[in-house]
């Protein structure tokens, strides 16, 4: 149940943040209530206490503090502001659309920012919800200093939380879902003609969550280690589990099928096998890989500290063993090749837990297993002694810097909120101007503003009605109410990253109660919640089409042209070194990532291209499919960059010159296919030609043997130019490319 836990909740992310929101809340309500405050005071401090634990987002617990100390003064300034302004209506309205703006720009200056921003933007609002006058200031501030002062309670003595600790969190997540996947691939092994098409949508989905907790991981390296070498060697283990896992899976596809599996199964939706059934022969060397599979997933799972024992270290050995050819099993080269992966990840996990843990028992080894600890351990010396710094790329200046327009577009849609939702109600209109405010965070595109306004919409008509029901139910009971409302506030933070229509569920039926408790409630009252709040995004989406629009197909085209240009850096550096040249110590896994993660922000703007509601399928299936390619590229990227980063140390592998020419395509063709996204008129067209193997050395590689680094690389630069040329058929980018099977 606890790996079940991590796996579904990476580093405990979402439970963390519901629990603290609740436990703050709960403890200023507490400390109220024994001072007897009116119920109104109790709302704004259940609110106030939830907006100081959720806007602060930094990780270093002395910039937690400062920013908190910084938030709970622009709260009493703007709670101020609100009671004064209230009642003055254009003077008024002139400033909260000005706070409005100054709340956005403020991402710019980083957490720190986005945090004050907030608060000075939601503690408005509070004022506007309880009717703020300056008669009840002084109350108002006790009231919001004490839910501050107990949210800092909360965040740095109840449930304290450092980078480390997150840190570690995620290690676990990683290790619990690495052992799904390994359990996923042998349900693959067993699985039936009618049971193959299921399992494989389960391991396509379990390979990409993986992958993101991999890219988490990568995010808190630098602030949860102790230094820059051990993020970096941590880094390099956590890439080396990914890609043999992903790598094993793709191998077992090809032994299950009749013809070459491609890369692109495991990434594009929807994709089958190219021939269903069983692996062609069962025999022994089945029985021995379904064996060898648990065997993997129990060294993967077993905890930290645990992982010791002559048991143990002989089914590590063994394992480890299936990366000398003389100890693979008699059987057809396809399923050699999975044993071979079964090795190779049983490796990966020896290094990982050796980064983790530090020096093992070697009492046990056998010479494999000494082979491949000599091997780790010349890795973690040439990567401690290197260091590289990292170039910030250019930020736009003027209207062009993402924060500024979306300030700009924020404020002329909040104008738009606030004069139609006075017209609906001079009292609540507010709730337009919230909605508005909120489609446009974590968003850049028309499309994606569209997505979540609707989103919200849906969420927030399903939960007028449940707080119909709950308020008929809960009546005048104040204290039932605050506890359904402290139930609901961590139910919607702990699915807020999952579903944003759940969250707005869970926000409207809270209010419901707030409504209840603050006696204002009235069907009519939740009925004008959902008017407001469809004025609210109609407003957000008219500003984003017509103010300084970011289209959705701009914004994709900027990402995917960014995505392209990492793919093509990636792949020259790791060929480049490969055959011998390239430059002295570069970061090829750094490289990797940053294409990873270039590559989740394309995927997250082609959201709204991909939603179930899009009446364009076609484009939709384009979309989904150019992300499928994308994600079969940047796999092989990434193997590429693995592979090349071995060299130093690695006594197998040597380099070969003959491969420096053979990514001359495939990056030519990258670099086409940019060009022409950037401009349609583009007259640039890719190449084709015979398979990279061929243009090698013709008729001498036909049956690479496994082993040197020509035969390790070239399957991934074959299936990368495939995936490239297959690229330019959906983008217009080049000849009548077959498109590749799905």
């Amino acid at each position: 149940m606890r790996d079940r836990l991590a796996a579904s909740d990476p580093g405990l992310l979402r439970l963390t943040a519901g629990l603290r929101t609740v436990a703050a809340i709960a403890l200023t309500l507490i400390v109220l209530g024994l001072l007897r405050v009116p119920v109104s005071q109790l709302v704004a401090g259940a609110i106030a206490a939830m907006v100081a634990t959720f806007a602060i987002r930094e990780r270093q617990r002395s910039g937690q503090a400062l920013t908190l100390a910084l938030g709970l003064l622009v709260a009493l300034a703007s709670v101020s502001l609100g009671a004064l302004l209230n009642q003055r209506l254009v003077v008024g309205d002139l400033f909260f659309v000005a706070l409005i703006f100054c709340a956005v720009y403020g991402r710019r200056f980083g957490d720190r920012g986005t945090a004050l921003g907030l608060i000075g933007f939601q503690i408005y609002f509070l004022s506007l919800f309880v009717r703020a006058a300056p008669a009840t200031l002084p109350a108002l501030y006790g009231v919001i200093t004490v839910a501050f002062a107990s949210s800092a309670v909360v965040r740095f003595g109840l449930l304290p939380q450092t980078p480390a600790g997150i840190l570690d969190r995620l290690r676990r997540a990683f290790r619990a879902r690495l052992g799904q996947l390994i359990a996923t691939q042998v349900e693959l092994l067993d699985a039936g003609p009618d049971e193959a098409d299921k399992v494989l949508e389960e391991l396509r989905t379990r390979t990409a969550r993986l992958h993101e907790t991999a890219l988490m991981i990568q995010g808190r390296l630098e602030d949860g280690t102790s230094d820059r070498a051990t993020a970096r060697l941590l880094q390099r283990r956590i890439a080396d589990a990914e890609i043999t896992a992903e790598r094993l899976g793709l191998l077992l596809l090809t032994a299950r099928s009749a013809e070459r599996t491609d890369t692109l199964t495991l990434h594009l939706p929807g994709a089958a096998l190219p021939s269903g059934g069983e692996l062609p022969v069962r025999d022994a060397s089945t029985a021995v890989l379904r064996r060898d599979l648990q065997a993997l997933r129990l060294l993967v799972l077993r905890p930290l500290g645990e992982a010791s024992g002559t048991a143990l270290a002989q089914v590590r050995n063994r394992l480890l063993g299936y990366r000398e050819e003389e100890n693979l099993p008699d059987a057809s080269p396809a399923v050699q090749d999975v044993f071979r992966a079964l090795g190779e990840a049983a490796r990966a996990v020896l290094g990982l837990r050796t980064a983790l843990e530090g020096p093992q028992d070697e009492s046990d080894d056998t010479p494999a297993t000494a082979r491949s600890r000599e091997e780790l351990d010349a890795e973690d010396a040439a990567i401690a002694g290197h260091e590289e710094d990292e170039a910030d790329e250019p930020e736009p200046a003027g209207l062009g810097r993402p924060t500024t327009r979306a300030a700009v577009q924020v404020a002329a849609g909040s104008a738009l909120a606030i004069a139609g939702g006075e017209l609906l109600s001079s009292q609540r209109w507010y709730w337009a101007v919230l909605t508005c405010w909120i489609v446009f965070i974590n968003t850049a595109s028309t499309g994606e503003i569209l997505v979540k306004g609707y989103r919200r919409l849906v969420g927030t008509v399903l939960g007028v009605v449940a707080g119909i029901a709950l308020a008929g139910v809960v009546g005048r009971h104040t204290w039932t109410a605050f506890a359904l409302v402290l139930l609901f506030v961590f139910i919607m933070f702990y699915t807020a990253p999952l579903s944003y229509t759940l969250m707005s569920f869970f926000v409207t039926a809270m209010l419901g109660l707030l409504y209840t408790l603050l006696n204002t409630y009235s069907t009519a009252v939740l009925v004008l919640r959902v008017e407001e709040t469809a004025l609210g995004a109609a407003c957000g989406v008219i500003a984003a089409a017509v103010v300084l629009p970011v289209h959705t197909d701009r914004r994709t085209n900027e990402l995917l042209v960014g995505v392209l240009d990492r793919l093509a850096d990636v792949t020259r550096a790791a060929v480049d070194q490969l055959s011998g040249g390239g430059e002295a110590g570069t970061d090829l896994v750094e490289r990797a990532r940053q294409l990873d993660q270039a590559l989740a922000d394309l995927r997250g703007a082609t959201r709204p291209l991909t939603h179930p509601v899009t009446p364009l399928r076609s484009r939709r299936e384009t979309a989904r499919y150019v992300v499928a390619l994308l994600e079969t590229c940047a796999y092989h990227a990434r193997s590429l960059a693995a592979t090349a980063e071995l060299l130093p140390t690695h006594p197998a592998i040597a380099a070969d010159p003959r491969l420096r020419g053979a990514c001359g395509r495939i990056v030519h063709n990258i670099a086409a296919i940019s060009a022409h996204v950037t401009d349609p008129r583009c007259t640039e067209r890719i190449e084709s030609g015979p398979s990279i193997a061929s243009m090698l050395e013709p008729g001498t590689l036909r049956t690479p043997r496994y082993g040197r680094v020509t035969d390790r690389v070239l399957r991934h630069l074959q299936r990368l130019d495939e995936a490239v040329s297959g690229l330019a058929r959906p983008l217009g980018a080049g000849p009548d490319v077959p498109r590749p099977a799905r």
